[in-house]
């Protein structure tokens, strides 16, 4: 039942847990989420329905923003040891004139025009990628409720909290638990959708059905270790893609137009084998092994809402939108639909930031949704049409397809003070860092800035003066309107008491990230320096105590050309500096130059900033 101010014959029931948020369905999306929140001390229990965990198949892509994000948790490790990489993308057609054969072969994430540092696409099955969140909630003493189907949730009456009802599967038991949250990781079929009024899922399903497999194949085609889109004439189109151990991954055509509804018993493992020999001829294939086989009914469908109006009860993932998988994208864009959500339940809860930061959640994630859905039409239209319409495709949509162009619009949380063609690259409010090359002050090590600080539920303000002694009054005066009797300095104190009661949940791989290098000064604020100084032109103790307790945070910009000061706010004068607030996602909240002698200025623009939503 939906959430409501009706709390007629209400039954509280026997309560077996309190919580602050119940995630319902351990895929990537819940799993992601739960990673993030159990890492910021927030209590929460995964609800999942499955006897185990995922071990075969599923979604298998990681695209570079992905890479970026589990780079930035400090998790890619051991994905980066075993899975995958695809730099290239090839494509084939035949006709009725001419057999196979290759009709161009491009890189798959081009420089210039993604600009990613991890540029290809990291190929693993989902239980590879829901592995290494399991195994970090577990280390932080989070496990996850199995064979536990969620049935209900319902407003616990004068109280802002839910009763949540599901069924133990093994006993066969309802039991309940109190909670402030809910979120609906629970597929495109979600329970929990169902208790937000008014969040039906609107789009098409067309009859468009594609067979899966997962295996690996013998055969004389000589791009089976590229991602390969074929056309063929006489059986529709395949997408190749090279997988972990030696296998690939084959997406093929069940119907060649929309108007075609393939029969469902007709989508066996063996149809789908027929099918692609059909497609690949002249070309040998023959399976050694089969994995995993799934078939799909392309749909492209959004919920009208992700959340309800009083925004207790969120879905994230397929739950909020469905979409083709021939780009890659869903089990990205789960993962960062929860990610988007994790920071901003762990700030409203602790009492950190106003309820209204909640709103933000469908206004940026819905908003991604929509734009991945109108790509998605476009890119299954393109398959359709062959190689040329399916090479532009990408060209056009290649930074989306990345991860690195999902950008938000101006918002509470999305302060554009320009527009945007006044920005001078891609760095601008509601975009992502861009990745950057700096040398670390404190030990003169090179690091990617947009990775050195990890992700700790922590906002990030980096200072931007090209000259430290020029600069250094601007310095003075931001770090003295930060300080403990100013408004920053109130809503750290109250983190500083809210962390202390409850804790981040630590694991012993934690010692060697060293949180403690980045919570020196503040819970909620990372301050960080960028300078074009030279390292013999300044020393620590010439900067404000705010900055010493930083050390490890101050970055020299002389490793590459352009650096990151030109990457990030184009060309900065020795009589000027700048000011880029990253939120805890990675997303850039706000930026802004001023000339030195406009500290104050500065200060308070910062303060308005966090004002609206602290």
């Amino acid at each position: 039942m939906a959430p409501s101010a009706d709390h007629e014959g209400f039954d509280d029931g026997p309560v077996t847990a309190t919580t602050t948020v119940v995630v319902v369905g351990a895929g990537p999306a819940g799993l992601m989420l739960a990673c993030n929140l159990v890492r910021y001390g927030i209590d929460v229990i995964v609800l999942d329905d499955r006897p185990d965990k995922t071990s075969t198949g599923k979604a298998d892509g990681m695209q570079p923003k992905t890479i970026e994000t589990f780079k930035q948790l400090r998790l890619a490790d051991s994905l980066l040891r075993t899975a995958a990489r695809v730099y290239d993308i090839a494509f084939w057609e035949s006709t009725p004139t001419t057999p196979m054969h290759r009709t161009a072969r491009q890189t798959h994430y081009p420089a210039h025009l993604v600009g990613a540092s991890d540029p290809y696409i990291l190929l693993a099955h989902q239980g590879m990628l829901e592995d290494t969140l399991l195994d970090d909630i577990s280390s932080r003493g989070v496990s996850i409720q199995r064979n536990s189907a969620f049935e209900s949730s319902s407003r616990i009456p004068e109280s802002s909290q839910l009763h949540i009802t599901y069924t133990d599967l093994t006993t066969q038991t309802t039991r309940a638990i109190r909670a402030d949250y809910l979120v609906g990781c629970d597929g495109a079929r979600s329970k929990v959708r169902a208790c937000i009024p008014d969040a039906p899922l609107e789009g098409e399903m067309t009859n468009a059905s594609w067979g899966v497999l997962d295996g690996v194949i013998d055969t004389d085609f000589p791009d089976l270790w590229s991602k390969v889109a074929v056309r063929s004439h006489a059986a529709g189109s395949i997408l190749w893609i090279p997988r972990e151990r030696n296998m690939t991954r084959l997406y093929v055509e069940l119907s060649a137009t929309d108007g075609e509804r393939v029969d469902k018993a007709m989508a066996t493992p063996e149809y789908v084998m027929r099918r692609a020999r059909e497609a690949m001829h002249p070309f040998q294939l023959r399976w050694r092994s089969v994995e995993w086989f799934g078939n799909y009914v392309v749909g492209q469908r959004v919920a009208r809402h992700f959340c309800d109006s009083e925004r207790r009860v969120f879905i994230a993932g397929d739950a909020g939108h469905c979409h083709s998988a021939l780009a890659a994208q869903g089990a990205n864009t789960s993962m960062h639909d929860s990610f988007n959500l994790a920071w901003k339940i762990n700030l409203v809860s602790r009492g950190l930031a106003q309820p209204s930061l909640l709103a933000t959640y469908e206004d940026e994630r819905r908003k991604i949704a929509n734009d991945l859905i109108n790509f998605d039409v476009e890119h299954c239209k393109a398959f359709s049409q062959g190689d040329a319409a399916l090479a532009k495709n990408f060209d056009d949509n290649i930074r989306f397809i990345a991860g690195v162009g999902a950008e938000y619009s101006p918002g509470l949380l999305t302060r554009v003070v320009a527009a945007v063609e006044e920005y001078p690259t891609h760095a601008r409010p509601g975009a992502l860092m861009i990745p950057a090359k700096v040398t670390r002050y404190i030990d003169a090590n090179p690091v990617d800035i947009q990775l050195d600080i990890p992700m700790m539920g922590q906002f990030r303000i980096y200072l931007f003066v090209p000259d430290v002694v020029a600069s250094m009054g601007f310095v003075d005066i931001v770090c003295a309107r930060s300080g403990s009797q100013t408004a920053l300095g109130q809503v750290s104190s109250a983190a500083a008491v809210s962390y202390q009661q409850r804790q981040r949940r630590q694991a012993e791989s934690d010692a060697f990230i060293t949180p403690d290098r980045y919570t020196a000064v503040s819970d909620l604020f990372t301050y960080a320096l960028v300078t074009q100084s030279p390292k013999g032109g300044f020393e620590i103790a010439d900067l404000p105590p705010m900055l010493h307790q930083s050390r490890w945070t101050l970055y020299l910009d002389d490793v590459d050309s352009p650096g990151c000061t030109a990457k990030w706010l184009g060309e900065v004068q020795n009589n000027q500096a700048g000011i880029v607030v990253v939120r805890p996602d990675g997303y850039i909240g706000a930026m802004a130059r001023w000339e030195n002698v406009q500290g104050d200025q500065a200060a308070q623009w910062v303060e308005e900033y966090f004002r609206g939503f602290l």
